[in-house]
């Protein structure tokens, strides 16, 4: 080494050294604070103590290599578990296996709406060492949230599962999940059953048997068609039975009145009424046709009408 090199050894330390504190004195500086973003609620952790605090979004201090500060979101997140890759939280097939009470199996998508308790975040903190939400979502919600929803499926026939119960499946699910994950620090807000992905054994039976399903309604509604058909041939029938008694008992009534009331004197009277004066011609020498005044009120002979050169 010359002596020029011994000279400069000093200041080169020197400035290693200044350099260094300059660095050591950024970390500290770096490391004395946390941003809390919004949604989100910090945990302060002091390591010496074990005291624990939230604080809310915005700048979290902390010294450095004592304390530690962790965010959990208290804005809703959604863990989505479903068939197709690209919706789901994990890659590929996600979707669950859910068991039905016959021992048969189905795919189900779901998704859980969810969120961090502000009051017990602390609680949260504690209970999982302090690590991101992300590794609580793909241990304890994860397994949580399958569990859950196999225990209530259990229950269930395949029918109600992708029918009618379907309402009532998420329902559990979601009172089941709120129960057992409110115990651990967190709020569900809500669950969501999506598509149904039934094996295609199973998808060949349940359309043979909506097919049959629909053919007996079709079949049950012919019957009642023809049925209704039937009653009103018959309801029309006896009503034209009915109008045709009525009909002849009035003409029966209006005959007997008639035969009543035609008496020798009503029918002369009828006779002269459509008389026009004229007598008819006859070609014969046999007696005209008479009127007989007397039965009409005409009195003794002077009133009696003859006919022509008597």
């Amino acid at each position: 080494m010359s002596g020029e090199e011994r000279v400069n050894a000093p200041a080169l330390v020197s400035s290693g050294i200044v350099l260094g504190g300059i660095l050591v004195l950024v970390a500290v500086v770096y490391g004395s604070f946390t941003i809390i973003q919004p949604g989100n609620v910090g945990v302060v952790f002091n390591r010496w103590s074990g005291a624990l605090k939230t604080v809310g979004q915005g700048v979290a201090w902390r010294i450095p290599w004592v304390t530690q500060v962790q965010s959990y979101p208290v804005a809703l997140r959604t863990y989505t578990m479903v068939r197709r890759s690209a919706e789901g939280t994990v890659q590929g097939d996600d979707s669950l296996d859910l068991p039905t009470k016959e021992g048969q199996h189905i795919r189900q998508d779901i998704s859980v709406t969810y969120n961090t308790s502000q009051e017990k975040a602390a609680d949260v903190f504690r209970s999982f060492r302090g690590v991101e939400i992300g590794d609580i979502e793909s241990t304890f919600i994860r397994r949580t949230i399958i569990t859950t929803a196999q225990n209530a499926a259990g229950q269930m026939s395949l029918t109600d599962l992708i029918s009618n119960q379907r309402g009532q499946l998420q329902g559990q699910i979601q009172d089941n999940l709120q129960h057992e994950m409110n115990k651990m620090g967190f709020v569900v807000d809500k669950v969501n059953l999506g598509a149904s992905h039934l094996p295609d054994a199973i998808e060949q039976q349940m359309q043979q048997k909506m097919a049959a399903q629909q053919q007996a309604q079709q079949a049950e509604y012919e019957l009642q068609r023809q049925q209704t058909l039937a009653k009103a041939k018959v309801a029309e029938a006896e009503g034209d039975a009915q109008a045709t008694l009525v009909k002849a008992k009035a003409q029966a009534e209006a005959n007997k009145l008639l035969q009543q009331s035609l008496t020798a004197l009503l029918i002369q009277n009828k006779a002269i009424e459509r008389w026009n004066g004229t007598l008819p011609q006859f070609t014969g020498g046999g007696a005209v046709p008479f009127l007989n005044l007397k039965d009409l009120g005409g009195g003794s002979g002077e009133g009696r009408s003859t006919a022509p050169g008597q």
